[in-house]
């Protein structure tokens, strides 16, 4: 049997880049990457599949909602914004290294917001306000003037009613990200060098811990199929970073932890334009206002979004449910998932959404022409033959256990075993673009030992030099930061 120091389960951006961490902090480490299918990043790492990329909370409002009280709460962009410069520090790194060729999968696309009505003009001034008024935020760019919006979005100005208030925020500094292209050049130099082994086609059917006198205690043994065969493998830990497939891999675990989560799956639909007169005429990534009941990853957005290397226009997601946990996934995976410490959360969840239930029954019903008319709130003179309709990505949004039952919780999660031999990563938005913060966690958690060494403290601080510092408190840290990310990536201008 096959003994390795990781097995990663999940061939998409979150196993890739811990692989590059653990690589550059121990090149001894022998690692395993199991993948069902036949490729890497197919699933939500796709470009297709992404609800949105580049997530720095510069126009996705629903990362800032208002209180009470007409202000907005920052603290979740604050965070987010940090945590995409700390991706953006270790591409960095590794293109510095000549690991990474940027032009590939990285692109610089102004992200705006845009609302119209009273109501959400203020909204948006107060974001804007607030937001503007720290050092991250601080070149976002503000105006109610149609003439100016025209020169920021020429084509989603056409056509528009001027009699409506409208307001938009600019943030010149944003990013397209290609994740299955970053994924695959992530891979690539680890397979080079030996440190890791890739298996596609490949499920994992059962994962025990070994407690044996010929193996070492603590052990994982991880049951493996494939087209050709069964395999057996042990390691001291695991990861379980396949996306909406994480959660039935964390149940199989067994660790006591598991019982706090179920699986809540929401579906999408993109409308795709590849039409060069108009997708030469929007360069931008922006985001509206979501529909009251809408989840995170349904917040209306038209993208100028590279695909296969194509730059191209995404509107949407239209969401829809499945009770699939992948794209790929099966039917049953929903109800296979239920257990009795689930059971009552998922309940609870269900009767206290009713909101969220009934706008993805809305969602579900609609026809082409009611497709049409959601994306001529942003494109008034939008013609149905210019678009095509495309599935989108299967995100699994989290419900967790709580002491009054249950919630359904937006965002992303690390679940961990308590001697850190196990971590799964559950949830959907904003996941890849903070995949070098979430993994950071994970290391924190499963491999705190060595992390505290001197020698992989050097080693992690040379590849993210803000390693260990706030950046939302350091302004002057911030902008060194953005300077060096930008030349080393080829952004700066």
């Amino acid at each position: 049997m096959d003994r390795y120091d990781a097995v990663l389960v999940g061939a998409g951006i979150m196993s890739a880049t811990l692989a590059s961490l653990l690589h550059a902090l121990d090149p001894r480490l022998r690692l395993l990457l199991v993948e069902g299918l036949e490729a890497p990043a197919l699933e939500s790492s796709a470009a297709m599949n992404n609800a949105g990329t580049g997530h720095a909370a510069n126009c996705e409002l629903n990362y800032t909602p208002q209180l009470d009280d007409g202000s907005v709460a920052t603290e979740k962009a604050l965070a987010i914004n940090a945590s995409f410069e700390r991706s953006l520090e270790f591409w960095a790194s590794l293109a510095e290294l000549g690991s990474l060729q940027p032009d590939r999968f990285l692109h610089r696309v102004p992200h705006l917001s845009f609302v119209w009505g009273e109501k959400d003009v203020a909204f948006l001034r107060q974001r804007h306000r607030q937001l503007s008024a720290v050092p991250a935020f601080a070149a976002m760019e503000w105006s109610t003037d149609a003439g100016e919006i025209a020169d920021w979005i020429p084509l989603m100005m056409e056509g528009r009613n001027g009699r409506e208030p409208i307001a938009a925020t600019r943030v010149q500094r944003g990013m397209d990200v290609d994740f299955g292209s970053l994924t695959q050049m992530l891979l690539a130099p680890l397979q080079s060098a030996g440190a890791l082994d890739v298996v596609f086609g490949t499920r994992v059917q059962r994962l025990k811990r070994c407690r044996t006198e010929r193996m070492t205690s603590g052990d994982w043994q991880i049951d493996l199929r494939s087209p050709s065969g069964a395999r057996q493998v042990r390691a001291p830990f695991v990861f379980l970073g396949a996306g909406g497939g994480a959660l039935p891999l964390l149940q199989n675990s067994g660790i006591p932890e598991a019982a706090n989560f179920a699986g809540f799956p929401v579906s999408g639909q993109w409308l795709v334009c590849q039409q060069p007169e108009l997708v030469e005429h929007h360069f931008a990534k922006v985001y509206g206002k979501a529909k009251v009941g809408a989840p995170p990853m349904s917040v209306p957005h038209l993208d100028t979004r590279w695909i296969d290397g194509t730059r191209s226009l995404l509107f949407g997601p239209y969401a829809g449910f499945s009770s699939k946990f992948l794209k790929t996934g099966s039917l049953l995976d929903l109800p296979k998932s239920v257990r009795i410490s689930n059971l009552q959360p998922m309940l609870q969840v269900g009767v206290n959404n009713l909101p969220l239930v009934n706008y993805l029954i809305t969602q579900l019903r609609q026809s082409p022409a009611d497709r049409m008319d959601a994306l001529r709130d942003f494109l008034p003179q939008a013609r149905e033959q210019d678009w095509t309709l495309s599935v989108a990505g299967q995100r699994v949004q989290i419900i967790k256990r709580t002491p009054d039952g249950g919630r359904l919780q937006m965002g992303t999660e690390v679940v961990s075993s308590a001697d850190g031999s196990l971590a799964a990563l559950l949830g959907a938005s904003p996941g890849a673009s903070t995949s070098v913060s979430i993994m950071l966690t994970v290391l924190e958690r499963c491999f705190a030992e060595p992390l505290a060494t001197a020698a992989w403290q050097e080693r992690l601080k040379a590849l993210i030099p803000s390693f260990g510092h706030d950046l939302n408190a350091d302004g002057d840290g911030l902008r060194r930061t953005r300077e060096r990310s930008d030349a080393l990536l080829g952004l700066a201008g």
